[in-house]
């Protein structure tokens, strides 16, 4: 018997202890729900901070509406948050409801029955109680089973008002938390109606600063101008990329020269030797190979990889540019990106270059075997470092909304030396 009541115990326990673990698991969710969204806000305030300096400054039209994107963008990701923690509050608030509705029930039975007892008492003492264990301590038995009943009948009475306390303070407990969600649905819904206003007002904003871009004429040459500027930096550090190539290859070939130099001075002491003679021309004759290679580098072959899944929304050379309604010259292609997509090295190479370039953003520039570079701009993140090899279809970053003027996407660029060419042609090239 006793057991099987410990058992009962064990089971009891496991019981409350799954009940009480279920709104844990919840205020968990909502705690990892807070923290995502104060991440949200401290991006968002910082975006707008650049916006507020830059307005201040009167700075570039293209940064300017890049930043509206940017921070529209943000604005909506940050409500869908908010619409989110609403509803894991409201979740929250439902469930608490019913549990405390459930232990008002509970607690207003146990007084009924503990009334109950008291009237008892009252009426017959406890005669009755004592009656029962003289009869359970002097009669034959199981001992086991005559211990258990008379530790029940002398404890059954500080258990039954255990328990009630304990239903009374889970109670409490769960008004607490249920109060406290409901300050915290409150604020947020204050938030959120706030948000959905600057979003009206940004959304406004944005309008007005197109609208003036496109029958301004002023505006429209300032942004025109600036664009040619962000298309000759990037042109200018393509051309610097490819001087410092050429510089690798010219000290390359010297210090070939120089160490040919030095093993026909050391061959000649040697010159006797036939077996020598022969390894020298062997030699010369390699060396000659190699440096016909590094002079004469043959074009790029080989399958390529496309280097985000997405629509081409731009196309290269001369077109009219889709935010600014001017005609432009594109250097690359634009492909329409999802937030935390995935960019890839479109050959193998070597990362010659992670910056900041004017007008493309967070960028990476990769050096191909022969002298071609692919540029990849408006990065989130960048996951390579300069210096380091990428195989064909490596992932090197995430696709971001910086500096763009339209959107998340990637600008992908290809120069063969310091002449660009259409990066859709150059990836179908075998």
């Amino acid at each position: 018997m006793r057991l099987v009541f410990r058992l009962f115990l064990l089971i009891l326990v496991f019981a409350v202890g799954a009940a009480l673990a279920a709104p844990k698991k919840t205020d968990a969710q909502i705690d990892e729900q807070k923290n995502a969204l104060k991440k949200l806000e401290v991006d968002l305030a910082k975006k707008r901070e650049e916006l507020a300096v830059l307005e201040t400054e009167e700075k570039g039209v293209l940064n300017t509406i890049s930043l509206l994107d940017q921070n529209l963008n943000r604005t909506r990701s940050y409500l869908s948050e908010l619409s989110r923690n609403e509803d894991m509050l409201q979740g929250a608030v439902k469930q608490l409801v019913l549990d405390i509705d459930s232990l008002d029930a509970k607690i207003k039975n146990r007084k009924r029955a503990m009334r109950k007892r008291i009237r008892s008492l009252y009426v017959h003492g406890r005669s009755n109680d004592a009656e029962i264990l003289f009869e359970l301590l002097t009669k034959n038995g199981n001992p086991e089973r005559e211990v258990y009943w008379v530790h029940h009948l002398l404890n059954r009475d500080r258990e039954n008002v255990e328990t009630l306390r304990s239903l009374v303070a889970e109670r409490t407990q769960k008004q607490q938390a249920q109060e406290k969600h409901l300050a915290e649905l409150s604020r947020l819904r204050s938030r959120k109606a706030v948000e959905e206003r600057g979003l009206v007002a940004q959304m406004n904003g944005q309008e007005r600063m197109l609208h003036s871009l496109k029958h301004d004429k002023a505006v429209q040459r300032m942004a025109l101008k600036e664009f040619e500027r962000n298309q000759k930096t990037m042109l200018s550090l393509i051309k610097k990329l490819e001087e410092r190539r050429k510089r690798e290859i010219e000290e390359a070939k010297k210090a070939e020269a120089a160490r040919l130099a030095a093993l026909k001075k050391k061959e000649k002491a040697a010159e006797k030797k036939r077996e020598e003679e022969k390894k020298r021309e062997a030699e010369k004759a390699r060396q000659a190979e190699v440096a016909k290679k590094m002079v004469q580098a043959q074009p790029f072959k080989g399958p390529k990889c496309m280097p985000l899944d997405g629509p081409i929304i731009s196309e290269y050379g001369l077109q009219e540019h889709p935010v600014l309604h001017i005609m432009t010259r594109n250097l690359g292609v634009e492909i329409r990106g999802k937030r935390g997509g995935r960019i890839r090295a479109a050959a193998a190479g070597t990362v010659a270059m992670v910056a900041e370039i004017d007008g493309r953003g967070p960028s990476v520039i990769i050096e191909h075997e022969d002298g071609t570079y692919t540029v990849y701009g408006h990065m989130k993140a960048i996951h390579v470092q300069e210096g380091k090899s990428v195989k064909k279809c490596e992932e090197i970053g995430e696709v971001g909304d910086i500096a763009s003027l339209n959107g998340i996407k990637l600008y992908f660029q290809v120069s063969e030396g310091t002449q660009t060419v259409d990066p859709l042609q150059w990836l179908k090239q075998k």
